[in-house]
């Protein structure tokens, strides 16, 4: 486990952006399930339009991006292990439960606040998840400004 604080990014819909720090509205994600709480950032802007990618259509409604300062947490630091970062998606819609949650079941057992990965696309970038929300550990650090998948 090891102490973080620092900048992460969000890209939100820009009808979110009133609520920076709302978990993700998805009832199962990478490092989530059976109702807990994630809220999924990465550690630069690129990470952030690298990480959303996957998730993103052609009608889709506008998006923002926008800082957030993580104060004082303990994350586990999961970055440089492949295993992590897999296409969880495809195992889930299978009928099996995502090998990501062992990880992240794991981490909150032991107590951590939140989790260091790396991207699987771009493995020299990081992402964050968040399991604790509360402020002042987590909250808006700057303004939103529109985000555009080209970016």
């Amino acid at each position: 486990m090891i102490p973080f604080s620092g900048t992460a990014w969000r890209i939100l819909f820009a009808d979110q952006a009133g609520a920076p720090t709302a978990p993700a509205r998805a009832p199962e994600g990478r490092f989530h399930h059976s109702g807990q709480s994630a809220l999924y950032a990465s550690l630069t802007p690129e990470g952030a339009g690298v990480a959303i990618r996957r998730y993103v259509g052609p009608q889709d409604p506008p998006r923002v991006i926008l800082p957030l300062l993580v104060t004082g947490v303990r994350l586990a630091d999961l970055r440089g292990r492949p295993e992590v970062s897999v296409v969880w998606q495809d195992i889930y819609e299978a009928g099996t439960p995502s090998p990501t949650w062992t990880f992240s079941d794991a981490a909150r057992a032991e107590g951590a606040q939140g989790l260091l990965y790396s991207s699987r696309s771009r493995p020299d970038l990081a992402h964050i998840v968040l399991f604790d929300l509360r402020a002042p550990l987590v909250c808006q650090a700057g303004d939103a400004t529109p985000w555009f998948a080209s970016t």
